[in-house]
Order: structure tokens, then sequence, then C-alpha cells
């Protein structure tokens, strides 16, 4: 059985609009427990605020959260993947574009829509082979994994 994105993405993705302040983000994420936000603009995924994009952008510099939108701190472009990747593929995409986080967009012509998010974490608790095969692709990074990855990676995979 192939898995694909959709067997292992939530749906339930909490979104927040680009021009919004940092201090909105901040409660969101509080208030839902997660670790990151999908951005939107006009109800596509432009970006993605994590803790880190936080830490870095706005604590580390003294920025003003009430102040400083979402738009100004976010990850981007975004990387997406539709429902029906293959889970593996999946996979190998955030490894080349040394990212956790994918959120995962149903596509209709020019227009795409958010319909879910997978993350490394969802993946790495999911099935022993998958576990097996993100150990092949970290070991290829072992000289240099991304430090956001290395923590999953140990305490999931390794």
């Amino acid at each position: 059985m192939v898995l694909r994105v959709r067997d292992v993405m939530v749906t339930n993705v909490v979104t927040l609009q680009s021009d919004q302040t940092v201090k909105d983000a901040a409660r969101l994420m509080s208030e839902y427990g997660i670790g990151c936000l999908v951005i939107l603009e006009d109800g596509r995924a432009v970006g993605m605020v994590t803790e880190r994009n936080m830490l870095d952008r706005v604590i580390a510099v003294a920025a003003d959260p009430e102040k400083t939108l979402v738009g100004q701190i976010m990850s981007k472009p975004v990387v997406t993947v539709e429902p029906d990747t293959v889970l593996e593929d999946a996979v190998k995409l955030m490894f080349n574009h040394r990212i956790k986080k994918l959120p995962v967009v149903e596509r209709s012509g020019a227009e795409s829509k958010l319909v879910g998010l997978v993350t490394l974490t969802d993946i790495a608790r999911l099935h022993p082979a998958l576990i097996e095969m993100l150990k092949g692709l970290f070991e290829t990074m072992r000289e240099n994994p991304p430090k956001h990855m290395e923590k999953v990676m140990n305490y999931y995979i390794v």
C-alpha cells in the first residue's frame, strides 16, 4: 500500500492573514497549543510563521509584536504539496527544502485551496517503514544536518 499525504495530514489547520500582528499569531499558537501557522492572502497559502520565526525575527531583535505583521516575519515562499502526493515524495521535499511542515493544497487551474498540513513529526510517528526511509535521508545529511530538523530526527528516528 502506498501512503499519500492525505492519509496523514491534519485538516484542521489554524491560519492567519498576513496583515495580522505577531501578537495575534502568538495568541493563536498558545490557544491551540501549536508551533506554526499557515499565513494566507486572499485565501491562498503564502507563508508559514513558526515559533522559530518569532524568536529570531521578533524577540531576538526586540521588535514590537503588537506592531510587527506576520507577513513581515513569515517564511516564504511557502512549499506545498497536494493531497495525492506520495508520502515518501513529500518527505524528500521536506529534506530538500530543509523544512518540517508542508501545507497541503488542492489546485484547480491557477487557484489553490488549503486543505491540510503534514509535518515531519506526524510522519515519524506513523510507520516503521517510513522510519527506515527517514533514517536513510537523515544519514545523507549527517555531516550538516539542519538544526531545526535534528531534534525531531534524533528524538523520533535515530
